[in-house]
């Protein structure tokens, strides 16, 4: 089994807003040895009038086929 920061699982989906707090929980992630798992997501949140933003990440140990 693979031992990851704060025992969390080998696979994590960050999603948030499309600001720096989200770009900089992507960063540290990458960071911390996590790697980008496919292509990000985004789309218009209409009633809160931002855009969202969605990544994947996989701990870098994880030998996962795509």
């Amino acid at each position: 089994m693979y031992t990851t920061p704060e025992d969390r699982p080998i696979y994590r989906l960050l999603t948030g807003n499309d600001d720096r707090a989200f770009c900089e929980r992507v960063s540290e992630a990458l960071l911390q040895g996590w790697r980008l798992y496919g292509s990000p997501a985004m789309t218009w949140d209409e009633e809160g009038g931002c855009m969202k933003v969605a990544q994947a990440v996989l701990w870098h140990e994880a030998d996962v086929v795509k």
